[in-house]
């Protein structure tokens, strides 16, 4: 088999080489021209120098005399000089001693050298009498005209350039000659042997060594093709065996050994059937990890990873009564329950899982307690496919991880109208900024020091026109699903300041305002401008904005969140951290991060009367704080008791429908009034 002579390495080589070559010549040759075209303006006006310097005396002498015939003479001498057009000698508010012009040189180049040299360049040079006095006689004025400096430069350029392309040209001919000796021409002979060998038997015929290149490159490759084409025969068997295992791979997860998401469906199927047949049901258990991604981001992905080992372990005790085990991906697993009577007994099954999850994991010298949520679809009830059950297996645990966590939940009809309802939201929710559906509440925050209102906390709250009232915990997740977050969140801080702008102007100057911040606002890199802007916008003094954000949302990414709070920190806002205590509390990273406040999230608050342990934690959060210098603010106080309870464990702050239910705007005006008043009369 020949090559085609167009096609061949060593025309497109030759082809490439000069072209490059060619190229490369014009781009040096230009750059030498603009060069020249530098030196050329720097000559002119070096001759302009010596011209000025030779005869600055004697136009000295002549303007200081005022001898009109002694300046005539010195310009008649400027004008033996063919680049001089104009000269002129006298005092600038006076009338000249002696002037003279001449027209333009003709040239037929002018419109090229023109734009480059200019047309015509003027100097000029005071004429001063000699020290001690150095008095000032007027100026010597000189206009040179550029065409002869131009005639020069388009022949050097023209030289220039004609003389870089034929050396480049030159240059590429002799790599290319080289190049052909030493690379194509060796590799068409290796290429003709190559085209002689047989497919079926390979090793049959080896490549031979080209003299003069036993050591080089070319030698060792074909050294080393030879020894390709040896093995292929050998490795024909292997391949065999390789693509068993590639098929097992392709049905069973990497990390943990179980059947991947492929091999459930294919063992659910053949389950069903036989299930079917005897008119048995069949429980499809969707196991979700409740924030792995959080344990992942506080030990390592290296530990999630023998989490994942460890959990898969613990699921296969639990082989007795299944048909089926696998791994869906990332923190989510699958078991089959197959032949049972009852949906009791799957909840039974989803009931031991979760109380194995009681006990620690033991990983890396760590004890690290995971929780899921499991969402359980029945056969034929709920769907008589593997693709119907399993989805809605994954729909029920998506489900019930958003209402509560750590928990099981069998799939029921509402379901489907339940998700249909959350996609409609999310598609208003879109809308819903433009059309003007949002509007903020605030709640008092009380300091127990003197008992009076020392900031509120905006909340926002969503009127549906067709829903009515969506709970901030049904369209909040949905806003940072996709992406709306981000546009609700800097209409909210917006809001907030300018409210709190006016009632500053209205004398509650010492008023502070609290905005909650979501995850996604926290790691978005615009945030700090955004907050710097609305504080210099609606001139609110320091501290006076206050940024609430959430430990699950700096632990998901801890670096990037305390650059951002320090940049919040840097423009004079407040950080307090939300809902503390029911993420993963560390006292490394509440002292590594730039927080002012902690808030003790209102699960603890409202059971501590009631409840030892929640008192507990509310008393060791309270004194964490004040370890660290930071100020604690109790949320959900309802009661006297409650109340009573913190402050005297030393709490700073309160809030609560004790105190206040979220207000509009003039409501919470007329509250802050009466609670001035209030005040003032306890004074």
């Amino acid at each position: 088999m020949k090559l085609e002579l167009k096609n061949s390495l060593s025309v497109k080589l030759l082809r490439v080489v000069l072209l490059s070559a060619l190229v490369v010549g014009v781009v040096l040759s230009c750059a030498q021209i603009v060069y020249d075209a530098y030196k050329t303006r720097q000559a002119v006006a070096t001759d302009a120098e010596r011209i000025l310097d030779m005869f600055r005396d004697p136009s000295t002498q002549a303007v200081y005399s005022l001898d009109r015939e002694m300046g005539m003479q010195v310009i008649e001498g400027l004008f033996q000089d063919k680049a001089v057009r104009v000269a002129s000698i006298g005092h600038p508010n006076e009338t000249l001693l002696a002037e003279k012009s001449r027209d333009l040189t003709p040239s037929p180049t002018r419109w090229l050298t023109d734009p480059i040299l200019g047309q015509e360049r003027s100097f000029t040079t005071q004429l001063v009498g000699r020290s001690p006095y150095s008095e000032y006689y007027g100026d010597l004025r000189i206009t040179l005209d550029t065409a002869t400096y131009g005639e020069g430069f388009l022949i050097n350029s023209m030289i220039i350039f004609i003389s870089g392309v034929l050396r480049a040209l030159a240059m590429g001919l002799v790599l290319y000659l080289v190049y052909h000796w030493l690379l194509t021409k060796p590799l068409s002979r290796i290429l003709e042997h190559l085209t002689s060998i047989n497919p079926d038997r390979p090793s049959e015929h080896l490549l031979p060594l080209l003299k003069g290149h036993e050591k080089n490159e070319l030698g060792v490759w074909v050294r080393t093709a030879n020894q390709l084409l040896a093995s292929i025969e050998r490795n024909t068997n292997l391949r065999h065996e390789a693509e068993s295992s590639l098929l097992r791979m392709a049905q069973y997860d990497f990390l943990t050994g179980l059947p991947n998401r492929q091999q459930l469906q294919q063992q659910l199927d053949r389950i069903l059937v036989d299930c079917g047949r005897v008119q048995h049901r069949v429980a499809v258990l969707c196991v979700g990890l409740d924030d792995f991604k959080g344990i992942n981001e506080q030990f390592s992905y290296q530990a999630g990873d023998q989490l994942l080992l460890a959990l898969a372990d613990r699921l296969r005790g639990h082989s007795g009564r299944l048909g089926a085990l696998a791994r869906l991906g990332g923190d989510q697993f699958a078991l089959v329950q197959a032949d049972i009577e009852q949906p009791y007994e799957a909840a039974e099954l989803a009931q031991n899982i979760l109380d194995d999850l009681e006990a620690p994991f033991a990983v890396d010298g760590e004890e690290i307690r995971l929780r899921a949520t499991i969402g359980i679809t029945l056969f034929p009830e709920d769907g008589d496919s593997t693709e119907k059950l399993l989805q809605k297996a994954e729909q029920t645990m998506t489900l019930a991880k958003t209402r509560s966590r750590n928990r099981y939940q069998f799939y029921i009809a509402s379901v489907d109208s339940e998700m249909r309802r959350r996609r409609e939201l999310e598609k208003d929710l879109r809308e819903a900024l433009v059309r003007d559906q949002f509007h903020l509440v605030y709640q008092p925050q009380i300091s127990y020091r003197d008992q009076r209102v020392v900031g509120v906390e905006a909340l926002i709250r969503w009127t549906h026109p067709e829903h009515g009232f969506v709970p901030p915990d049904q369209f909040i997740p949905l806003a940072e699903q996709n992406g709306t977050i981000i546009a609700i969140g800097e209409w909210v801080l917006d809001q907030a300041c300018k409210q709190l702008r006016e009632w500053h102007d209205q004398g509650f100057s010492d008023l502070r305002m609290a905005v909650n911040l979501s995850t996604v606002q926290l790691h978005h890199a615009e945030l700090p401008r955004v907050v710097n802007n609305l504080l210099q916008i609606y001139r609110l003094p320091p501290r006076s904005l206050e940024l609430e954000v959430t430990e699950t949302g700096l632990m998901e990414d801890i670096s990037t969140a305390a650059q951002h709070l320090l940049s919040l920190r840097r423009s004079g806002a407040l950080i307090a951290i939300d809902d503390f205590g029911t993420g993963y509390s560390s006292l490394s990273y509440l002292k590594s991060l730039p927080l002012d406040k902690i808030k003790i999230d209102k699960s603890f608050v409202q059971d501590l009367i009631d409840d030892d342990d929640d008192a507990t934690i509310v008393r060791a959060i309270i004194q964490l704080g004040k370890s660290l210098g930071m100020q604690v603010i109790a949320e959900g106080v309802e009661t006297v008791e409650q109340e009573a309870y913190i402050i005297s464990e030393g709490c700073h702050e309160g809030q609560g429908y004790f105190y206040s239910k979220p207000l509009p705007a003039r409501e919470l005006l007329a509250y802050l009034k009466q609670a001035h008043r209030t005040h003032v009369g306890v004074l």
